[in-house]
């Protein structure tokens, strides 16, 4: 008698901010090509994708997300004065008016969310619970949004610790692991300035840089010979994309995947949220371009 079992598939869908609308296009490629996972994982915004799968609302969740402009983007920033810049209850709320938040052990499809213990440095997975609570929790990125008291412990964003969550995916059951890594090729890009694209729009990144000036003005002016430093967000910001990108490798180096889908996406910046179309189609480019090598592991048609 053949006892063989079919192995169980993981998707550990990594951290990236505004780069997370990615996730999106892998997943419809993996759709197309017959590649099913039977459970998921995600660390802050890949979380969130990840739960929008779960609970099986990725149609609707990807319209909302294509539907996103500046004035929708900026309606989210909830602005405060202690633990983060945002809050981010706007965008939490507006997600449980919208979109079906069942307990994390009800869902039909098993799903996990990374976060980080702000206190003690340790990595939480959320398995119970609110979904989007934990997601909330998972997405908590220090300086940006505040951080989220769960069962007596403040937790961060998730990328701190795990921005990849290879690890979680195995102890969730998966014999096989296809890692989505949103930030393969930040590295030497991120503080690059990107030019103009006509067709845009002049809105595009406005808030942002209205922002950056206002708080560059507390700074001194340059003198004539001396180089603009980059404004406090993009160091705080690239700083983060340089931690997230060595602790990815080091992790993936010692708990890897079979299958690793990278979409280039360095060129969109942390809150580009309303430019969903351009990291949708990269990446499902990119998740086409790793089916052959899925084909081999037996995955899809």
């Amino acid at each position: 008698m053949n006892t063989m079992r079919k192995p169980v598939v993981g998707l550990a869908l990594g951290s990236g901010s505004a780069r997370g609308w990615g996730h999106i296009g892998v997943l419809r490629a993996l759709e197309q090509a017959a590649v099913r996972p039977d459970l998921i994982c995600g660390s802050s915004i890949g979380a969130l994708v990840g739960a929008a799968y779960a609970v099986g609302e990725l149609d609707r969740f990807e319209q909302w997300v294509l539907g996103l402009g500046f004035a929708e983007v900026v309606s989210f920033m909830d602005f405060n004065l202690s633990g983060g810049m945002l809050k981010g209850e706007r965008l939490m709320n507006f997600f449980r008016r919208n979109f079906t938040d069942r307990p994390v052990e009800g869902l039909d499809l098993p799903f996990a969310a990374v976060a980080t213990s702000l206190y003690s440095g340790t990595e939480v997975w959320l398995r119970s619970g609110s979904t989007a609570e934990a997601v909330r929790a998972s997405m908590a990125l220090p300086g940006l949004f505040t951080p989220v008291q769960r069962d007596g412990r403040l937790l961060v964003d998730g990328g701190l610790v795990n921005p990849v969550p290879v690890s979680l995916a195995r102890a969730m059951g998966a014999d096989i692991v296809i890692a989505v890594d949103l930030n393969a090729d930040i590295l030497g890009r991120h503080l690059r300035p990107e030019p103009a694209a006509p067709d845009k729009g002049v809105e595009r990144g406005a808030w942002m840089r209205r922002l950056q000036e206002n708080l560059g003005s507390l700074l001194p002016e340059p003198s004539a010979d001396e180089p603009r430093l980059p404004s406090m967000l993009d160091v705080l910001t690239s700083s983060l994309n340089i931690m997230q990108v060595r602790i990815t490798r080091s992790r993936m180096a010692g708990e890897p995947p079979e299958a690793v889908v990278a979409p280039r996406l360095a060129h969109l910046g942390l809150l580009d949220f309303h430019r969903a179309r351009e990291a949708i189609d990269a990446g499902h480019r990119a998740a086409e371009a790793s089916l052959p090598f899925l084909r081999e592991l037996g995955l899809g048609k």
